[in-house]
């Protein structure tokens, strides 16, 4: 596996643009930074404005990790306890009355939390806490508008009801449908992933979700990325170090493509189906060239 730092020296990507976005009001706004986990956190939404232009004092904030399998963290099929750390701190340090780390896991209770090292990274800390999505009593039927892969969908209630809603997927290949990084992390949200596998089309099922589910900020974890056999893993593991946060959900995703090869090919984000249906309901910009994208170390 490489080093974070090579990546940084190999790659003509991260030229030093310390410059603050002109229009940090708008949506295609990317921070893309390399370093330790806390101190690119912190960096990234320094660039889009803060945390406290998100997370008012008194909020109710809702963190979305992907913390889908009880994996060991150096496996990349989650989102690392050193990002979910970051967020958490940077929410608590903008003054968040609470802070609710929640996920519908693939096993029962806390075992993934438990596994993958979140539940020990965030255990004692004050107006913190661990919820495993996994009574449909948690959740709450929805109308899907316009939409064709589903009519209707059950989300989590608290996504509803928070404050603030911070997605933080990890980055990592996927059997299904070659990459998951934010639009799929939506699926932790939902009652029924069974339906989106096998009930209808997955692709369009994850792009109409997305026009329900809004965050108001995603933060992608790619310090380390499963490059191969995802979602499950074990597979090709490769630490990029970085983190990406925007606004755009989409633009999130499209450029997080372009961070490696996934599955051993190269992809566009175009080439991503449910990236691609994505755009064309209006979720947000797919075209990197289209984003202004500020590159920075730390």
């Amino acid at each position: 596996m490489a080093a974070a730092g090579s990546v940084f020296k190999s790659c003509p990507l991260f030229a030093q643009d310390t410059s603050v976005p002109r229009a940090a009001a708008t949506g295609s706004i990317l921070a893309v930074v390399q370093g330790p986990a806390e101190a690119a956190v912190a960096k990234a939404l320094e660039l889009l404005g803060g945390m406290s232009r998100f997370v008012k004092p008194g909020a109710v904030v809702m963190i979305k990790p992907n913390v889908s399998f009880p994996n060991p963290k150096m496996w990349g099929t989650g989102s690392s306890p050193e990002a979910v750390l970051a967020v958490v701190k940077e929410a608590l340090n903008a003054g968040a009355g609470r802070v609710i780390v929640a996920d519908n896991t693939m096993r029962q209770g806390m075992e993934s939390f438990n596994k993958t090292g979140l539940a020990e990274a965030l255990a004692g800390i004050d107006k913190v806490k661990i919820l495993a999505l996994q009574e449909e009593s948690l959740f709450v039927e929805v109308p899907v508008p316009n939409g064709e892969a589903l009519k209707t969908v059950k989300i989590a209630k608290l996504a509803q009801k928070a404050d603030v809603l911070i997605n933080l997927p990890c980055a990592k290949s996927h059997t299904a449908t070659d990459v998951s990084f934010g639009l799929k992390n939506n699926m932790g949200l939902i009652w029924d992933r069974s339906f989106f596998h096998t009930g209808t089309d997955i692709h369009a099922a994850i792009a109409e979700l997305a026009t329900v589910v809004r965050h108001h900020l995603t933060i992608l974890d790619a310090t380390r990325a499963l490059l191969t056999n995802g979602p499950t893993g074990p597979g090709k593991v490769e630490e990029l170090g970085l983190i990406v946060a925007g606004i755009d959900p989409l633009a999130v995703d499209a450029y997080a493509t372009t961070l490696a090869n996934w599955n051993n090919r190269t992809v566009k984000p175009r080439g991503i189906k449910h990236l691609e249906l994505a755009f064309k309901l209006k979720v947000g910009e797919i075209d990197p060239s289209r984003m202004e994208i500020v590159k920075v170390s730390v």
